[in-house]
């Protein structure tokens, strides 16, 4: 509870000074800003329109605040697919619990959090499959089956293969129009 609250507040000074344009992020405690960049957003942008030939708009975010497991982490992830029926809290948040899926398109400056902490909580949080996007190396890793806190299986592939997301999301992610920076 408390540090729902801290986050809360933390959150609150941050909207008003992040410069427009910037994403915002508390990851263990420490406050990460990075500007949206063209080539990470046409990769969001792609996986949220596969996402939405299945799943209903309401299913599908894009840099919306989840809180996870840990300390203070608040994440605002590329892409995020909420469960069908799942509803946002008495503070206007969704639930990890709620959390089917998660993209997150790495940036040079934060990479380590997408691989490192991030990926932790996601398994923590039993998100069933977490896919990172890797447009300077041109390459997707996906985690998959979390168990105790880390997944316990992990594929990579590259750009222009298609990920087979048929459990646990019932679909396939093509990648082959996927930019490289």
């Amino acid at each position: 509870m408390a540090d729902e609250q801290a986050l809360d507040k933390l959150f609150e000074s941050l909207e008003r000074i992040a410069p427009e344009g910037y994403k915002t992020e508390v990851v263990e405690g420490a406050v990460f800003m990075s500007p949206q960049r063209d080539t990470s957003w046409e990769i969001t942008l792609d996986i949220v329109e596969q996402l939405r030939t299945k799943y209903p708009r309401k299913c599908v975010k894009s840099d919306v605040r989840v809180d996870y497991p840990g300390h203070l982490n608040g994440f605002a992830s590329d892409v995020t697919l909420v469960a069908e029926g799942a509803e946002k809290s008495t503070r206007g948040l969704w639930s990890c619990d709620d959390v089917e899926f998660v993209a997150e398109v790495i940036s040079k400056g934060t990479a380590h959090n997408d691989h490192g902490a991030k990926k932790a909580a996601y398994a923590t949080a039993e998100v069933a499959a977490f896919l990172i996007a890797d447009p300077y190396q041109g390459k997707c890793h996906l985690y998959s089956e979390p168990k105790d806190g880390e997944y316990l299986r992990e594929l990579t592939v590259a750009f222009g293969m298609d990920i087979d997301l048929t459990t646990p999301l019932g679909l396939t992610l093509r990648t082959g129009e996927f930019p490289r920076t």
